[in-house]
């Protein structure tokens, strides 16, 4: 396998905690949550243990493993299966973002929106679609300056815009409570447990199961994070404990003032924000939560740029990309990867822009097919812990999956089997679709993973490198 770059090592733990942070931990996603009710904190309790801690923790050693600090994805599973999996695991972490920038970009319109009180921006489709191009084409700028800049950028953004606004939100909750108001959840043994015999409970489930992807993504970077060897699963903990607490108690505090059948999913954040505020008789404090909240929004842009786009950049270096990819600028960054990836997003930012309104089908496949194709790569990622375990157990690993050998048997195949439900479970028609959209949905749905799956499978095929065949 190629290389390490000239790059050095550029990000302290802090910033690096904010880089992946900015990932996972999303304030918008609060609404979201809100609409379970109390049932919020099981859903996201059951997710958090039996998905993302796995995911963490398996991460968290393979990126320690001597020899697999580079590459991220692609490497681990490259390392059990060779390297046409191993492209095949990075080109499916990337594909789902693709799709994936165009969710976070209308956040950040409808913020700004609220900020100016411009709401055609958000409701006109050709402006919400410049605006939407607009920014992501900066930040695709921005990353350009490489992952020292970014993760300068996402440090401010993950704590002004994720950290503040979540506290800020926590604490006027906790106030409200403790004056005696009235909450919106009815908070009982009964309504934390759902009912698990309804097919809709488990959809719901695999919705937030998908509030925790993208903590392996960073990975990447650990060749840039100072004293790896101990910072980086010291990072990854902390961010897993944290977004559990943050989701649960942030989801809560939007759920305790706006009503279960008046929360907006996109406005939902804005609408706890807004009843908070009013009540306590800081208004003022409205335009600047919305901007504070489209600042967190963005620096999850950034991240999420400058983390799949590098492991790709991994494969260039390898020869199985056309070689004008492999070219880096003065900042370590395969500009021709970066402006390649935002042509995809533009693409997909016009689709689901002019082809996505009014619950459309094309905007509900959009978003299935990006579920199934992130799924199905960590189920190659779990699979692929216990290769190396089977197979790599003599490579050092500097942080080892916790338990001794049980632990790194039953945690990873805990996170296999949620993965894998979710992943049957994501094949369901969504119910906003008519009975006879159901048909046509699933088909196209089965014919594009399909696509999907091939698709790196041919890449891998007319790679330069014939030669390449182990990582």
């Amino acid at each position: 396998m190629a290389q390490k770059t000239s790059v050095t090592k550029m990000i302290g733990v802090g910033g690096f905690i904010a880089l992946t942070g900015s990932m996972v931990a999303t304030v918008y996603g609060y609404p979201t949550f809100a609409t379970s009710g109390f049932a919020l904190v099981f859903y996201l309790l059951l997710a958090g243990i039996f998905f993302f801690l796995p995911t963490a923790l398996i991460s968290a050693e393979m990126a320690t493993g001597e020899g697999w600090q580079l590459g991220g994805v692609y490497k681990w599973v490259g390392t059990a299966f060779g390297p046409r999996w191993g492209f095949v695991a990075i080109f499916l972490q990337w594909f789902q973002i693709t799709i994936g920038f165009v969710t976070m970009l209308y956040f950040i319109v409808g913020a700004l929106s609220y900020l100016f009180d411009a709401p055609l921006i958000n409701s006109n489709q050709l402006y919400k679609f410049l605006v939407v191009i607009a920014i992501f084409w900066f930040v695709t700028y921005l990353n350009l300056k490489g992952a020292g800049f970014i993760s300068k950028l996402t440090s401010i953004s993950f704590t002004a815009g994720i950290i503040l606004p979540a506290a800020l939100l926590i604490i006027m909750a906790i106030i409200y409570v403790i004056q005696g108001n009235t909450i919106s959840v009815t908070m009982n043994w009964h309504t934390l447990i759902p009912d698990f015999s309804q097919v809709k409970t488990l959809v719901v489930l695999v919705a937030f199961m998908l509030s925790y992807l993208g903590i392996e993504a960073s990975a990447v970077h650990v060749n840039e994070l100072s004293n790896a060897k101990r910072n980086y699963p010291i990072a990854i903990l902390i961010l897993a404990f944290g977004a559990i607490v943050l989701n649960i108690f942030g989801a809560l505090s939007v759920g305790f003032v706006v009503p279960v059948d008046k929360i907006e999913l996109n406005a939902g954040i804005m609408q706890a924000f807004e009843h908070y505020l009013t009540l306590y008789n800081i208004k003022w404090l409205i335009p600047v939560s919305a901007f504070l909240l489209a600042l967190g929004a963005f620096g999850e842009v950034a991240a999420w740029v400058s983390g799949p786009i590098k492991g790709l950049q991994t494969t260039a270096m390898d020869g199985l990309l056309p070689t004008r990819f492999k070219k880096i600028n003065e900042n370590g960054v395969s500009v021709s990867l970066v402006i390649a990836q935002g042509i995809i997003v533009t693409i997909w930012a016009a689709l689901l822009t002019f082809g996505g309104t009014g619950g459309n089908i094309s905007f509900l496949l959009a978003m299935a097919l990006t579920v199934v194709a992130y799924l199905s790569m960590y189920i190659l990622l779990f699979i692929t812990y216990f290769v190396l375990r089977s197979k790599h157990g003599d490579v050092h690993r500097d942080y080892l999956v916790p338990g001794g050998k049980f632990g790194r048997f039953i945690i990873p195949f805990l996170g296999l089997l949620m993965t894998i439900g979710a992943f049957i479970i994501s094949f369901f028609p969504p119910s906003s679709l008519g009975a006879s959209e159901i048909g046509s949905y699933e088909m196209i749905l089965i014919i594009g993973f399909v696509v999907i799956m091939f698709l790196p499978h041919i890449i891998y095929h007319f790679r330069p490198n014939k030669k390449v065949t182990t990582t």
